[in-house]
């Protein structure tokens, strides 16, 4: 396909297939969010459209579809096959679901607009409102792209598993860490674990009906899959918590859970898909004590009595 640039001459462009939308057509997914999780497997023609719409949602929302491209230096038929590997028809239903999003936005006020630098002289009612926002919007995100089948699923296989190994590095440790907590607190046999060896000697000792979880915003940390893959090799059923459906984490698990991410100047994304990390997991964690709802019950009780003599005494009593 031969392709116009600036200086009004013609070169030959690259022919991207059309990506395949991970998210399906659901209207109810944010059309930003989709471009947002797609770029990363666009290339060529289609990721410059695609950088095009998430720098200036607002001008692409007004432009038509010859502006568009000429902005991105693409062509309209470039455009076309970017409106089909979002899902929609064609250019129309596009424009409608960015200039949707984008009016919302802007009745919001400025504490959505989390693009902007935190000075140092900020006052602190003001950055802890563009914290917010960014926390809000990328949970909002995250409750739009999540399948709740798939985390009905997980679920399901943590719920009868006699074995539950989580693995994340760094931030996704931690995550993880609360996590393993959270299902030691109702009964559930589960490990959490940062240091390769101990990891993959666990994740080797895995059997038939175990569960391997793997934390990691980019589904590309080397370890995380490494042990993901050793836990799979064996028989466990391995669960993805990421922020990218085709990274290599997510094509490696049997179940994948998404998490979306608001980018910031004041935060790097690993450290931006935290707050929605925990959400997806919290939800889990309460999707499996629905499923052992006796057990769970009966777990709580005996954690609470464990502990009581341990709290602070009321009114200057002595703890029983």
């Amino acid at each position: 396909m031969v392709e116009p640039q600036a200086d009004g001459t013609a070169r030959t462009a690259v022919v991207d297939p059309p990506a395949r939308d991970p998210l399906g057509a659901n209207p109810s997914h944010g059309v930003l969010v989709r471009v947002r999780t797609l770029l990363p497997e666009f290339t060529g023609a289609l990721q410059r459209v695609a950088e095009q719409v998430l720098d200036d949602p607002a001008a692409a929302s007004r432009a038509t579809i010859v502006e568009l491209a000429e902005r991105s230096g693409t062509s309209p038929a470039t455009v076309t096959r970017f409106c089909r590997a979002l899902g929609f028809d064609g250019y129309a239903d596009l424009r409608l679901g960015i200039a949707s999003e984008t009016g919302r936005a802007r009745s919001a006020g400025w504490t959505v607009d989390i693009g902007r630098e935190i000075q140092p002289g900020d006052p602190l009612d003001r950055v802890l409102g563009q914290i917010m926002a960014a926390d809000t919007q990328a949970m909002h995100d995250t409750a739009s792209l999540l399948d709740l089948g798939e985390v009905d699923r997980a679920a399901a296989a943590i719920a009868t598993a006699q074995r539950v190994n989580i693995f994340g590095a760094s931030g996704s440790a931690l995550v993880g860490e609360e996590m393993q907590f959270s299902l030691h607190r109702i009964g559930v046999p589960a490990w959490a674990w940062t240091d390769v060896h101990n990891g993959l000697a666990s994740a080797a000792l895995s059997r038939q009906g175990d569960v391997a979880l793997g934390i990691s915003h980019s589904g590309e940390t080397g370890e995380t899959i490494e042990l993901v893959a050793e836990a799979s090799s064996r028989g466990a059923t391995t669960i993805a918590l990421t922020s990218f459906p085709q990274s290599p984490l997510a094509e490696l698990a049997d179940i994948v859970l998404l998490t979306a991410t608001q980018a910031t100047t004041f935060r790097p994304d690993a450290l931006s898909a935290r707050h929605p990390q925990l959400v997806v997991l919290d939800l889990l964690y309460v999707a499996v004590a629905q499923r052992t709802h006796e057990r769970s019950h009966a777990a709580f009780q005996r954690t609470a009595q464990a502990v009581h003599g341990h709290k602070a005494a009321k009114d200057g009593a002595a703890p029983i």
